[in-house]
C-alpha cells in the first residue's frame, strides 16, 4: 500500500490566506449572522429578507425571475417560501398565462413586515458601510458583481 502524498502545511496556509472563495463564504456568514440577530425580533432571517424584498415589484414575479435575481435554483427557492406562504407574508398562484408557471406576491402582512424590516436593514448598513472605508461598499458591491 503506498502513502499517499502529503500537502505541505505551507500549501494550506497559502490556501487559508489566499483563496477568494473561502474569504467571500467567511465575509457573507459573519454579515448574514448580523442581520440575522438585527431581524431576529421580527423573527425572519437575512434570506427570507432578501426573499420578501425580491416580491416587492409593481407586478408579481413568476418563480424563474426570483430563482435568478436571489441566485438559487428552484427546489430551493421552493423550499425557502414554505414558511412564509405558512405564515401569509406571501401568496404563490398560477400565472394567468401559463397555467404550469406560479406567480409570487407579498401579501399586505408581508408587506408590513418588510416595512418594519426596512429600518433594521438601513440601520445596520450604516454601522457596517463605514468599516470599509470612503468608497468602499460600492466598491465591494461592484467586485462582487463582477464575480457573480
Amino acid at each position: 500500500m503506498s502513502k499517499m502524498p502529503l500537502i505541505p502545511f505551507e500549501t494550506t496556509l497559502h490556501v487559508k490566506d489566499t483563496c477568494l472563495c473561502l474569504h467571500v463564504q467567511r465575509a457573507a456568514r459573519a454579515i448574514a449572522r448580523r442581520f440575522d440577530e438585527a431581524l431576529r425580533s421580527l423573527d425572519i432571517t437575512n434570506g427570507q429578507f432578501s426573499l420578501l424584498m425580491s416580491l416587492n415589484r409593481p407586478a408579481p414575479p413568476n418563480m424563474g425571475s426570483v430563482a435568478s435575481l436571489l441566485a438559487m435554483d428552484r427546489t430551493t427557492l421552493t423550499a425557502a417560501l414554505k414558511p412564509l406562504e405558512r405564515r401569509g407574508l406571501i401568496e404563490i398562484f398560477p400565472d394567468p398565462e401559463d397555467r404550469r408557471s406560479r406567480r409570487l406576491r407579498l401579501t399586505q402582512e408581508g408587506a408590513a413586515l418588510l416595512a418594519r424590516a426596512i429600518p433594521i436593514w438601513k440601520a445596520l448598513h450604516e454601522a457596517l458601510d463605514p468599516v470599509l472605508g470612503e468608497g468602499g461598499p460600492d466598491r465591494l458591491r461592484a467586485d462582487l458583481l463582477t464575480l457573480a
